[in-house]
């Protein structure tokens, strides 16, 4: 995939836009609540921590845990810098492409969870304070605070990355399906393709059934700390697995011929890094002495999600990768 990023494919600008300098600005202090908050927690400060918190039980797994997720997003500040300096454009494809996939992953679901939950919490839905869930985990306000600056984070990151991956690799999703070359993707991506939609009917089924309420494979504890939210991440889960398997599965087969190629890749991009990343991250989470450990199904079913979304990712990578070299091969 480094091909996509030869230097006589990048036009260099001639200066950075007033638009995209304030929406790096935007990005980096968006990150200022969290990072403050982190490393006020990192300190020994209780902010936003109530009496009886877990997180008080733990303070050297929280310790580690508040480190790792400052350098996550301080990662968010240096893909700005990459995305608005003349020298982020010779920075290689992978080296770019997996924190912005990692990044995507991560805050796609809470860009469209959270305002979705406060609709739904405002309709009369159950709130985690409410819930039979026992002492509170943090205060109402630290949640509010948190994933509005994860929004604005994901917004003016994500219009960032759009704007310069148009202006460096524009070419690559030009045109429409039916225009694609027969043999640009091959039976071994068509197969991965299919194992992918083969993979994922069983963390799609447990994701539905879990939002309209069903209690298989949840202990007594999970099935008294459900909220509200649980079922709006529960539906997005699902829909983020199908936005994926439908992305590869366009992409591999040509199929909706008169679509643009950049609709299917954003299916695919979008779709199996939230899939992959946000199953990752709670399977992850899991591991804390915080966190209660996932069900069997629970972890068959996060563990489905990483692998179709590695999959279809790989079938992405594949084919800018290819397009890039038939372009380079085709002459002047």
């Amino acid at each position: 995939m480094t091909q996509t990023l030869a230097p006589s494919q990048v036009t260099t600008p001639t200066g950075l836009s007033r638009s995209r300098r304030i929406l790096r600005a935007v990005t980096v202090l968006a990150c200022v609540p969290y990072l403050s908050l982190k490393f006020a927690w990192i300190a020994g400060s209780r902010l936003g921590i109530p009496d009886g918190s877990s997180l008080l039980e733990h303070r050297a797994t929280m310790a580690v845990a508040n480190g790792v997720t400052v350098l996550m997003d301080g990662a968010v500040i240096v893909l700005a810098l990459v995305l608005t300096r003349p020298w982020g454009l010779r920075v290689p494809a992978w080296l770019l492409g997996v924190p912005a996939w990692v990044a995507t992953g991560l805050l796609a679901p809470i860009m469209a969870g959270f305002p979705a939950q406060l609709l739904v919490d405002a309709l009369g839905g159950t709130t985690a304070t409410t819930a039979d869930s026992g002492e509170p985990f943090l205060d109402a306000w630290v949640f509010g605070v948190v994933y509005v600056g994860f929004i604005v984070q994901g917004l003016a990151l994500g219009t960032l990355f759009v704007l310069y991956a148009r202006d460096r690799w524009g070419g690559l999703w030009a045109g429409r399906v039916w225009e694609l070359p027969v043999g640009l993707i091959g039976a071994a991506q068509r197969a991965v393709a299919v194992t992918a939609a083969a993979l994922a009917p069983l963390p799609l089924s447990v994701h539905v059934l879990w939002a309209c309420g069903a209690t298989v494979g949840l202990d007594d504890s999970q099935v008294d700390a459900r909220t509200s939210g649980f079922h709006i991440m529960e539906v997005l889960s699902a829909v983020f697995l199908a936005m994926a398997v439908t992305g590869g599965l366009l992409l591999a087969f040509r199929r909706g011929r008169p679509l643009p190629v950049r609709l299917p890749l954003a299916l695919l991009w979008v779709g199996s890094a939230a899939t992959a990343c946000w199953a990752g991250w709670l399977s992850l989470a899991s591991l804390t002495e915080v966190a209660d450990d996932p069900s069997p199904l629970m972890g068959l079913a996060y563990a489905g999600q990483m692998i179709v979304g590695l999959l279809v990712a790989s079938l992405g990578v594949h084919f800018l990768a290819e397009r890039s070299a038939s372009r380079d091969r085709t002459p002047a």
